[in-house]
């Protein structure tokens, strides 16, 4: 199915499928679904690099894939959910885009978050590839569903503003982000992500921030922090040095030219 709204007929889907080490399933299926979903956050780290380096190549897609596909690196919601949504699309599955605010307060937050849904078999899931710590496979996009995976879980409510997918945590539920179900085009994407990356406002812009799920653990990097999560086990978290965080970039297989990693090295050190 070719969507020419988004020019999803420009994915080269064959490499993208290499990239994330996955065959080409025979049709949709919610295993099929899952099985790409978990692939891709496997593969693709959920980083601001580029915006901290001064070099955004944009989130056309062809820019996205020549990024991740090409190089192997990653980024964040707007690349992720187009990249996602490109592949889900080119796949035959039904696919919106959707952007969220993210944050408690959905009244003091522009959409500035991308995310994927999909529609299949008369439900609705929602995949949200390009947030830092966000559901580990697609969850049923319905009031009250609760999904733990991994030792995490969301849940997903409907209220005045929308959906809310929230996390559990500390005995209580931390509002993640808000989406509507108003019409995304192109445009409001790259708005978005001209405002995610260049405000000086945005946090984006002064701190590090990667995330990416192993095997066995889910790391969170920030210029002077990790965070790791196992399942079954209690949370590490603690202060580091510049020379761990770019150990830590290193581990999470984040292809970096040599410039790149001497200039973010150089960027960490001066605060992110």
């Amino acid at each position: 199915m070719s969507d020419d709204l988004w020019g999803t007929d420009r994915l080269d889907l064959t490499a993208y499928l290499e990239r994330i080490g996955v065959s080409e399933p025979p049709g949709p299926s919610r295993a099929a679904l899952e099985e790409i979903y978990d692939a891709h956050v496997r593969t693709f780290t959920f980083d601001n690099i580029d915006v901290l380096l001064e070099q955004h190549p944009g989130v056309d897609l062809a820019d996205v894939q020549e990024k991740f596909v090409g190089r192997g690196r990653g980024g964040y919601c707007f690349e992720h959910g187009t990249l996602l949504a490109a592949a889900l699309d080119r796949l035959g599955f039904a696919v919106e885009r959707r952007l969220a605010r993210v944050g408690a307060d959905p009244t003091a937050a522009g959409r500035t978050h991308l995310v994927v849904v999909v529609e299949m078999d008369g439900e609705r899931l929602l995949a949200d590839p390009g947030f830092g710590l966000s559901v580990w496979r697609p969850i049923p996009l319905a009031d009250g569903a609760v999904d733990e995976f991994h030792g995490i879980t969301h849940r997903v409510r409907w209220g005045e503003h929308g959906w809310t997918l929230e996390r559990a945590k500390d005995g209580g539920w931390e509002p993640m982000h808000t989406h509507d179900e108003a019409l995304v085009v192109p445009s409001d994407v790259a708005i978005g992500h001209h405002f995610t990356s260049t405000h000086p406002s945005v946090h984006f812009r002064h701190r590090l921030i990667v995330t990416k799920l192993l095997e066995d653990r889910h790391i969170s990097l920030t210029n002077t922090t990790v965070t790791i999560r196992r399942e079954g086990e209690e949370t590490e978290h603690r202060e580091i040095g510049l020379d761990e965080v770019m150990g830590y970039v290193e581990e999470m297989d984040v292809p970096l030219t040599d410039d790149e990693r001497t200039r973010l090295r150089a960027r960490v050190a001066t605060g992110g």
